[in-house]
């Protein structure tokens, strides 16, 4: 994906900025804050097992200034999305 995208350790973002990240993913995923006995704390906390065991990663876009929470499978769908629009472009 070139240099116009970086991948964040998420290790690096204080925590209130984490969280916010994850509550962001969560909404946009649609996920049932209902779901869990703690709410959107209880996705939360699922989100960063998962980033802990690298199944999620956190991307920030050098261009846009950005920066989004991805599965692997959407990080790996994006970037084919984005090579298909360079070789248009």
């Amino acid at each position: 994906m070139g240099e116009r995208f970086i991948e964040v350790p998420y290790r690096m973002l204080p925590a209130e900025t984490l969280d916010a990240l994850l509550e962001a993913f969560v909404t946009r995923q649609g996920y049932d804050t209902s779901d869990t006995e703690q709410g959107m704390t209880g996705w939360t906390a699922q989100l960063k097992r998962q980033l802990e065991n690298g199944e999620l990663l956190i991307a920030h876009d050098l261009e846009t200034e950005t920066t989004e929470v991805m599965t692997l499978a959407q990080w790996r769908a994006f970037g084919r999305d984005l090579a298909d629009d360079e070789e248009e472009g």
